[in-house]
């Protein structure tokens, strides 16, 4: 089924957490990945018996839970694998390699449980080595998330760095994909021609209700976002302080997943 949306790019795709999204996002028809910004256990089992079936990943952040126990996490993790949701982890680790290596690990234990972080390439590209050993010590496989470009006003990931982390990024097979900018399509556009198709590019700052949100936050249009080259558009606010959940992750879904269909067409 995923080779019939995907095309080329699940035929030469030779990641295996790569293949893995795209065959959750074609069984769903949604290219969606929850922001699941819940600061309780509940409302993360919440969050997943609402939207479950109209999202392909939650991100978390795991230190942000204020009742977090092992055994709840477990608990969380298998009901994610049930919802067939894959947990993309926003650490956005910055250390070199031996140091996240070892974050990988910790109480928290995110190389158990997370297909997917976040990582600044600011230290290196030992930090990705490092993250995938991570992976490897516990005999699983995930994918690093790098940081190019960000939605929030003022931040410094200026178009040389991005231009270095993809030119880096691109030569990684640990390397899953990219964070681009959601909030600015044209950006966005820049992006996906550097990086090309074979990585990639998930996208906060996005939503239905485009402008500006909390914190210096920017929205844009998920369907321009996709267009514009975008393979998982992030979406928080949006969907979880909706009046109805699950009607807001259907809209998104199939917004994003449209989209794709007249990307790839």
């Amino acid at each position: 089924m995923a080779s019939e949306f995907w095309g080329e790019r699940w035929a030469n795709s030779t990641s295996e957490i790569a293949k893995k999204y795209m065959e959750v996002a074609a069984r769903k028809k949604s290219l969606v990945c929850l922001a699941a910004d819940r600061n309780t256990m509940a409302g993360l089992f919440d969050l997943i018996d609402a939207v479950g079936p109209h999202v392909a990943a939650l991100k978390t952040h795991v230190d942000l839970v204020d009742d977090w126990t092992p055994e709840n996490w477990a608990k969380f993790c298998s009901a994610a694998n049930d919802a067939d949701l894959l947990i993309f982890e926003d650490r956005k680790f910055a250390d070199i390699g031996k140091i996240s290596r070892s974050q990988m690990a910790g109480i928290y234990e995110p190389r158990k449980w997370a297909d997917l972080v976040t990582a600044h390439l600011i230290s290196g590209p030992d930090i990705v080595d490092g993250l995938q050993a991570g992976w490897s010590d516990v005999g699983r496989v995930g994918g690093v998330l790098l940081l190019a470009q960000m939605s929030s006003r003022g931040n410094l990931l200026n178009p040389d760095y991005t231009d270095q982390v993809v030119a880096k990024g691109r030569e990684h097979s640990g390397v899953f994909g990219f964070i681009g900018n959601g909030s600015r399509p044209e950006e966005l556009s820049e992006l996906r021609a550097k990086v090309g198709k074979e990585k990639m590019i998930w996208t906060p700052g996005v939503n239905l209700a485009v402008g500006d949100g909390e914190m210096g936050q920017r929205y844009g249009d998920p369907r321009e976002a996709v267009l514009a080259g975008s393979d998982c558009i992030i979406v928080g606010s949006g969907i979880h302080r909706a009046d109805d959940p699950a009607s807001a992750a259907k809209a998104y879904a199939e917004a994003s997943w449209n989209a794709l269909i007249e990307r790839e067409s």
